[in-house]
C-alpha cells in the first residue's frame, strides 16, 4: 500500500513540475516593467514599472499566461511572424 502511494505521489510530482516552473513569472515581469518604465519616465518609471511588472508577471505566471514576444515583418507583400 505504501509503495503504490509513493509511486502515485511521484507521478503527480513529476507531472506538476512544469506548472510550478511556469508560475515563476516574477523576475521576467519585473525585468520587462523596469525596461519599459525606464524608457517612458526615467528612473522613477523604472521603479514603478518594476513593481507593477513583478505583480502582473506573478499573476500571469500563476494563471499560465506567459509573455510571448511576436516579431512580425512584411516581405514581398506577405506578413511573416516569428513566435
Amino acid at each position: 500500500m505504501k509503495f503504490r502511494f509513493a509511486i502515485a505521489l511521484g507521478l503527480f510530482a513529476s507531472m506538476s513540475s512544469p506548472m510550478i516552473a511556469h508560475a515563476q513569472g516574477l523576475v521576467g515581469g519585473a525585468e520587462e516593467g523596469v525596461h519599459r518604465g525606464n524608457r517612458a519616465a526615467g528612473p522613477v518609471g523604472a521603479v514603478v514599472g518594476g513593481a507593477i511588472g513583478a505583480g502582473v508577471g506573478t499573476v500571469n505566471g500563476a494563471l499560465g499566461l506567459g509573455y510571448h514576444h511576436h516579431r512580425c515583418y512584411w516581405r514581398h507583400g506577405y506578413r511573416h511572424c516569428r513566435y
